[in-house]
């Protein structure tokens, strides 16, 4: 059954379609140029009353990503390729050739159908412009939750196996340091989770102060944190983690008798045969610094793996 529509039942419906969903409507000519739009486009920096030429759609995408719309576009209007949706992001304000603001970017999704006229000559496509910017900023959020510890914000264990796998691949030869406030679960059992909590983040707020550029921050588990020490010689790396361990023991010296006593101690080991390897053997550095007293430095020796 044919179904014609006449210009009123198509405004009506073009209405429709733009309060509902709030889709941007767009009519494109055969070359991609903007001959009619929704008045909610207005909402990306575009007034298509005031311009003396028509846009093309590729000038709504940001212009690292133009020429990737540029060629969906022209693919979907030849009949090379079969119409679908596409995603890009647009600088929506006025000056989107010079705006460089993060808020000013948001991502939508383009779908576009090919027009043919009688004789089936292609004479542009409408399209629909949809707004996915609530699911781009879902995505980053759920990535960043997957790589970070939520009470520290500091990478995990994941991110920061991942980052050691990444320097083996290029040789290794970094060192690493594990350290880990001494007596957490003594800590934990005499004043509770969210004063241990709140030890652990205070450790790992002073942690970044201590750490140099260059070097890598991460939480490996409820007690230990890990810092990779690029660019550093295995003397460089005990240096700096005996001033790490010196230093916090000096800020966290108790105010009252009644107050506990924090200190903590850190294992070293240099980046080398595999990522479970390097971190055993920094962790068996650890278990020797505590094993005299703590608030120490251990260093396992480089025992290669059988």
């Amino acid at each position: 059954m044919k179904i014609g529509l006449s210009d009123v039942e198509g405004h009506v419906l073009h209405g429709l379609l733009e309060e509902t969903s709030g889709d941007i409507v767009i009519r494109l000519d055969r070359h991609g140029f903007i001959i009619h739009a929704s008045a909610n486009i207005a909402e990306l920096g575009l007034d298509l009353s005031g311009a003396l030429l028509l846009p093309h759609i590729t000038d709504l995408a940001d212009r690292n990503h133009a020429a990737f719309l540029g060629e969906h576009v022209n693919a979907a209007l030849s009949g090379r390729t079969q119409a679908g949706w596409t995603e890009f992001p647009v600088i929506a304000c006025p000056e989107r050739d010079t705006c460089r603001e993060a808020h000013c970017q948001r991502w939508y999704a383009l779908s576009l159908r090919p027009m043919c006229d009688n004789t089936g000559t292609p004479d542009g496509a409408m399209c629909l412009m949809r707004s996915v910017q609530q699911v781009r900023s879902l995505e980053g959020e759920l990535h960043a939750r997957a790589v970070t510890d939520p009470l520290t914000g500091l990478a995990n264990r994941q991110a920061f196996c991942a980052s050691l796998r990444r320097h083996l691949a290029k040789g290794g030869g970094q060192m690493i340091a594990v350290f880990a406030v001494d007596a957490m679960r003594a800590l934990l059992m005499r004043y509770g989770q969210r004063t241990a909590d709140e030890v652990l983040w205070g450790f790992a707020m002073f942690l970044e102060t201590m750490a140099l550029p260059g070097h890598e921050l991460a939480q490996l588990d409820g007690e230990r944190f890990a810092v990779l020490l690029p660019e550093m010689t295995s003397r460089g790396a005990r240096e700096w983690a005996e001033d790490v361990v010196t230093t916090f023991a000096g800020l966290a010296a108790p105010v009252s008798a009644k107050a506990p006593q924090l200190t903590a101690s850190a294992g070293l080991a240099r980046v080398e045969c595999t990522v479970d390897w390097t971190l055993r053997e920094a962790e068996l550095g650890l278990v020797l610094a505590r094993a005299g007293g703590g608030g120490k430095v251990g260093l396992a020796g480089y025992r290669r793996a059988a």
